[in-house]
């Protein structure tokens, strides 16, 4: 199959939108499944829904990176994976049945992604390929800012890696990409390859992006850098901000969107006739009901800003608020995957990009998340007593980026001199001086993403769902319309950031007095998800 077979319209192959009958879920049954990035949240909830709602499955493979000390994937998993609260349900209703499928359908191999086979011994690399039957890579990291080397390795090169032992196995691929790979464009944006907003990247006769030049001069100014920085801080601030401003350059707002296109193009080229799904999710956050309601792991993107107004550390925010934000649930995201996973192994093979968003099925304007967000802490502060710690007093307000730059101009020049009269006289420093930090790194992190100035057609994804079977459907429901937008932000995700993302006030052991201490200060606003 080659790009030149597709819908010119859309950019994905006609065949992956043709009614090829009916598909079922049962196509998973006895399949082998590798994993990647199942440290991570949303691969929890995959793995979580195979071995709930797919028990006759064959049997699950993690790709685990070895701990410190040289802990084996095996360790990791015992210790990080199977103590995950994601297991609550199945611990609680078929504890037995979770203890065999632990036992003897899961199994644990210690390799990096970012290396050629793993860095396993080839003859390893070659076994493992032959039993695996379909792949998921749901491996990144998510540190929007992360350093250009590390992004990436992690989000794009690695995923040669993957394509790699896909091809060795004749297996389909599912990469887990970002509805924001769409980057600067504006306007309706469709389940097709994205084209750069910015600076030309040549594209490939088969519809791809070729990044050779551009990834040859990428490693070239890395090279450069490292060779001309020995302080591991410095090289660390500018090989961010090298990853910026090739982000900017080529049209998109950070290191995070840039390398996760990047991600595809390279899938895009190393899997040329070999069946290849894509799925965009949007603003992943907890789940609307599976395994249940609210579950997430660590503080996503809204929520970091959810956080600063519960902790008084931000009054205000550079936004659009009439404009459509698009957030998911991560349960509607892991269905997603897994109803491509079985089009994959049922279809011939093919390339075929889903996005699992709202935004054009259950839209709703970051206005309204904000009154509804806002409304629910004034009225039940007290029932999220780890995310308040006293009842909230001030208005949250959201403004223009021109208002945002001059207010902020004007709070810095008057809490930076009174900060420097506090410390003259032996004081603390002004808690506004943290707020404003605060509020500086959260603008810096996340306004591109409460300034949206597009919305995701999910069109392509609905029309996989509805060739499943209704009971299929109901198991694993992708359809955002089932969403009541007030419920879950209200009732549902802001008692599930409470009850699982956050931990007690007070609490003594070492890690959480660490992991509070960057909730308190707002200094920790991004998660990283790495294999």
């Amino acid at each position: 199959m080659t790009y030149a077979q597709q819908d010119k319209t859309t950019g994905t192959p006609a065949a992956s939108t043709a009614a090829g009958g009916a598909l079922n879920m049962a196509a998973l049954a006895g399949k082998r499944v590798l994993i990647t990035g199942t440290t991570g949240f949303l691969a929890k909830v995959i793995l979580e829904k195979l071995i709930r709602a797919v028990p006759d499955i064959g049997r699950i493979t993690l790709l685990i990176r070895a701990g410190r000390h040289g802990a084996s994937a095996r360790a990791r998993f015992e210790a990080e994976i199977a103590t995950s609260s994601v297991f609550d349900k199945l611990r609680s209703e078929r504890p037995d049945y979770l203890e065999h499928f632990f036992a003897h359908k899961i199994a644990c191999v210690t390799g990096e992604v970012t290396e050629a086979a793993f860095g396993l011994p080839l003859l390893a690399f070659a076994e493992l390929a032959s039993q695996v039957d379909l792949v998921i890579n749901a491996a990144a990291s998510v540190n929007f800012r992360e350093s250009l080397d590390e992004a990436l390795a992690i989000n794009a090169l690695s995923v040669q890696n993957v394509a790699t032992l896909t091809r060795a196995a004749s297996a389909p691929l599912i990469q887990v990409s970002t509805c924001y790979v769409n980057g600067y464009n504006r306007g309706s944006m469709p389940e097709q390859i994205v084209q750069p907003a910015g600076a030309a990247i040549p594209r490939h006769a088969a519809g791809h992006y070729d990044l050779s030049t551009l990834l040859r001069r990428l490693q070239g100014r890395i090279a450069d850098i490292k060779t001309e920085i020995s302080d591991p801080a410095l090289l660390a601030r500018s090989l961010t901000e090298l990853g910026i401003a090739e982000a900017n350059h080529y049209g998109w707002n950070d290191t995070y969107t840039f390398t996760k296109w990047m991600g595809e193009q390279l899938a895009m080229e190393a899997m040329q006739g070999r069946a290849l799904t894509i799925v965009r999710p949007s603003i992943i956050e907890s789940t609307l009901a599976e395994p249940a309601p609210g579950w997430i792991e660590g503080v996503k993107v809204a929520d970091a800003i959810i956080l600063a107004y519960a902790r008084g550390k931000t009054k205000f925010f550079p936004a659009r608020p009439k404009e459509v934000v698009d957030i998911v649930p991560a349960d509607l995201v892991a269905n997603s995957v897994l109803l491509a996973g079985a089009e994959a192994l049922s279809d011939a093979p093919a390339h075929r990009i889903y996005q699992a968003s709202t935004s054009t099925g259950k839209p709703i304007r970051l206005a309204e998340v904000i009154e509804l967000i806002q409304a629910e802490s004034k009225r039940n502060w007290q029932q999220h007593d780890r995310l308040f710690y006293s009842e909230p007093k001030h208005q949250f307000r959201t403004v223009s980026r021109p208002v945002f730059m001059l207010l902020l101009k004007a709070m810095s020049l008057g809490v930076t001199s009174w900060s420097a009269l506090r410390r003259l006289v032996g004081k603390a420093e002004s808690p506004a001086l943290e707020a404003l930090r605060t509020t500086q790194l959260l603008a810096l992190t996340f306004s591109f993403y409460t300034a949206p100035q597009y919305v995701f057609q999910n069109t392509r994804l609905m029309a996989l769902a509805r060739r499943f079977g209704a009971e299929d459907r109901a198991r694993f429901g992708v359809d955002p319309a089932q969403i009541d937008w007030q419920d879950y932000l209200c009732r549902v995700h802001m008692a599930g950031l409470n009850r699982y993302a956050l931990r007690p006030r007070g609490a003594k052991s070492a890690k959480a007095a660490s992991a509070a201490k960057g909730q308190q200060t707002g200094a920790k606003v991004v998660q990283t998800e790495t294999v």
